[in-house]
């Protein structure tokens, strides 16, 4: 299976003002582009052609690490652009909304620990909500990891590499995190994946 950039589910200035149109257009059409790019070239003559990209994200971790690098973040930001809509956050749908207080405690605290982690994830990375065990967890990872590779299964991921906050919040990272949880996340694609999961 080769990789290919998808289209964005809204328009470029969708987002605003929680996410420009100019961090859109460099996110996606380079950022995500050269993932894709980069992970087609080091898939050719690999064990891993002709497998799915989860196989692929699986399989190279820790074995091919360019391979895993761009595949990894392919992954992750083919869910990331779903992970958010236009007048995003609000109401979670009922399932997701009792397992998270089941699991975390309350929705305010599952917020407090995802921002955490967002923040809390030197250099590069990714704050995760994700299914292990059964149970929800919020975890973090560097660079494109994700929580494949631990074991557990992504339901809801943001992004904290610079270019996806820099032009819109320089360094202030916790607030683009927090415009992320109240603004942006799209819950009924976290509550599809979780039902998925389950």
């Amino acid at each position: 299976m080769s990789f290919t950039l998808p289209e964005l589910p809204y328009a470029y200035d969708a987002l605003a003002p929680y996410m420009s149109r100019e961090t859109l257009e460099y996110h996606h059409d380079k950022h995500h582009l050269a993932y894709v790019n980069n992970g087609n070239n080091l898939l050719k003559g690999t064990e891993f052609e002709g497998k799915t990209l989860e196989e692929i994200v699986v399989g190279s971790f820790g074995k091919n690490a360019p391979l895993f690098n761009n595949a990894g973040q392919h992954y992750n930001h083919l869910h990331f652009w779903n992970w958010m809509k236009p007048n995003g956050g609000g109401a979670i749908p009922g399932e997701i909304e009792k397992k998270i207080i089941e699991d975390i405690g309350s929705v305010d605290k599952f917020k407090e620990d995802f921002i955490a982690a967002g923040v809390g994830q030197f250099g590069s990375g990714w704050a995760w909500l994700a299914l292990k065990d059964g149970k929800l967890v919020v975890l973090k990872s560097p660079n494109g990891e994700n929580p494949l590779v631990q074991g557990a299964t992504p339901i809801l991921g943001v992004d904290v590499w610079e270019h996806s906050y820099y032009i819109d919040y320089r360094n202030r990272r916790p607030d683009y995190l927090k415009a992320f949880v109240d603004h942006l996340v799209n819950w009924d694609y976290v509550a599809e994946l979780y039902s998925k999961a389950v």
